[in-house]
C-alpha cells in the first residue's frame, strides 16, 4: 500500500459529505445491497469498502456483523469515519494503487465514488486492485453515475447551506464532448470571527457503460451484470445511476 498518496483536494468535502449529502446517497445504496450483494455473503464475510468516504456505509454493516475493512484517500474522510464506524479497519490510501496483506469475501464501492477516476487505463488499475484483493468467488460491486445522470443534474444546478459556523455552495458543470463533470465548489468556515473562503473545483469522469464492463473483464471478473436503479430495480428516482455486480471465478 502505497499510503503517501492520496486525495487531498476531497478534504474539503469531508463535512458537506458528512453532514449533507450522506443521508440522501444511502437511501439508495442499503437497498441496493440487500437486493445484490448481501443475499451471497454468509454471516461475518469480511467486505472492503473501497473509498469508503465518512464510514456511513461500514457503520451500516458493521450493525449487520460483518467484518469492515474501508479504505479512503481523504484524511478528512476518515477522521469521521472513525467516529462513525469505530469497529471498522480503516485505511488511507488510493484506490489505484493498494495491495492489502488481506483478502476479502466482498468489495464494494458505492455513491458514484469511481466517478473520480479519470482515466479509464487507472480505472483498470482499481478493478485489478480488486480482483486480487478478492477471495476465490468473491464478489465485487461497484456503483457509477453515467450520461444520465450528467445531462439531467450538471446543466448549472446550484445547491448549498448555510449554518452558523459553516456555509457551501457547489454549482455543477458536464462538458458531453470530453465526458468530463466540473464541481465548482466554495466553502466558508467562521475561524476566530472571521470568515475564511475557500474554492476547489473538483472533477469527475462520466464512464460509457461499455467501457466499465470492459474494464472489468480486462481485469479477469466474470458473470458481469449491470442494474439502473431506477429502470431495473425500482430504487432511486435519479436516472443514470448504475450498478455492476461481478465474481472472481478462478478456472480449474
Amino acid at each position: 500500500m502505497n499510503s503517501t498518496i492520496r486525495y487531498d483536494d476531497y478534504d474539503v468535502l469531508a463535512r458537506i459529505y458528512n453532514e449533507d449529502w450522506v443521508l440522501g446517497l444511502f437511501e439508495e445504496t442499503i437497498p441496493v445491497l440487500e437486493k445484490l450483494l448481501l443475499p451471497h455473503l454468509t454471516q461475518g464475510a469480511h467486505i472492503l469498502d473501497l473509498c469508503c468516504g465518512t464510514g456511513h456505509l461500514a457503520q451500516q454493516l458493521l450493525k449487520q456483523d460483518y467484518k469492515i475493512t474501508g479504505i479512503d484517500g481523504s484524511e478528512q474522510m476518515l477522521l469521521y469515519a472513525r467516529e462513525n464506524a469505530p469497529e471498522a479497519k480503516l485505511i488511507l490510501g488510493d484506490a489505484r494503487f493498494f495491495d492489502l496483506a488481506a483478502k476479502f469475501d466482498a468489495v464494494v464501492s458505492t455513491t458514484g465514488s469511481l466517478n473520480y477516476v479519470m482515466k479509464v487505463e487507472e480505472l483498470e488499475c482499481v478493478f485489478n486492485n480488486v480482483y486480487n484483493a478478492l477471495n476465490e468467488n468473491g464478489i465485487f460491486l461497484c456503483h457509477f453515475f453515467t450520461e444520465e445522470e450528467f445531462q439531467s443534474n450538471w446543466s448549472g444546478k446550484i445547491s448549498g447551506n448555510i449554518k452558523d459556523d459553516y456555509a457551501w455552495s457547489t454549482k455543477n458543470i458536464y462538458n458531453p464532448e470530453n465526458k468530463i463533470g466540473q464541481i465548482y465548489l466554495t466553502v466558508f468556515t467562521l475561524l476566530e470571527k472571521s470568515w475564511q473562503r475557500l474554492d476547489k473545483v473538483i472533477s469527475e469522469k462520466c464512464y460509457a457503460k461499455e467501457e466499465i464492463l470492459s474494464a472489468l473483464e480486462t481485469a479477469g471478473f466474470s458473470e458481469i451484470s449491470s442494474y439502473d436503479a431506477h429502470h431495473d430495480l425500482g430504487i432511486s428516482q435519479t436516472l443514470g445511476s448504475n450498478y455492476f455486480i461481478c465474481y472472481k471465478r478462478v478456472p480449474i
